[in-house]
């Protein structure tokens, strides 16, 4: 549990870092990842934050998770969602060694999806914002176990 709160820390750490330098793509990568769903926390009018495990989800794991990078400034994401691998305008692209940070809006900015995965421990974080410009926005933060 204290590594899905770190991962999240270092996650909000990392996202305002890169507000600053909102692109640095430092390494040419294309890997994929088959990633299973460990955990779900959902914030909306029914639910404030709470968490869901896998197994009491009926969501299907992650089967082709694919990341593709290139230097100076290209990241494409397929396979974690369709917003996002439809997307090729992310607001936030930063790729090193250790790991790829990514979000985006959609037009209006009223959602957005935003991830972290580290790619030595293949933990993944994905955070979909709905209603963003509402009081009763919706989050859904989904947590993976990537190999």
């Amino acid at each position: 549990m204290i590594k899905y709160f770190l991962c999240i820390f270092l996650g909000l750490l990392i996202f305002n870092l890169s507000f600053a330098q909102n692109i640095d793509i430092q390494e040419d990568i294309k890997i994929g990842f088959v990633c299973k769903l460990e955990k779900k926390i959902l914030k909306n009018s029914e639910y404030n934050y709470q968490t869901f495990l896998a197994k009491d989800l009926n969501e299907k794991n992650l089967e082709k998770f694919e990341i593709d990078s290139k230097k100076p400034e290209k990241l494409l994401i397929n396979g974690l969602s369709m917003f996002l691998s439809k997307n090729t305008k992310l607001d936030v692209k930063v790729v090193n060694k250790n790991i790829v940070l990514f979000k985006a809006f959609d037009e209006e900015k009223n959602y957005s999806e935003s991830g972290i995965i580290n790619r030595e421990s293949g933990e993944l974080v994905h955070e979909v914002t709905k209603d963003i410009k509402s009081d009763n926005f919706k989050k859904d933060i989904s947590f993976y176990k990537c190999s």
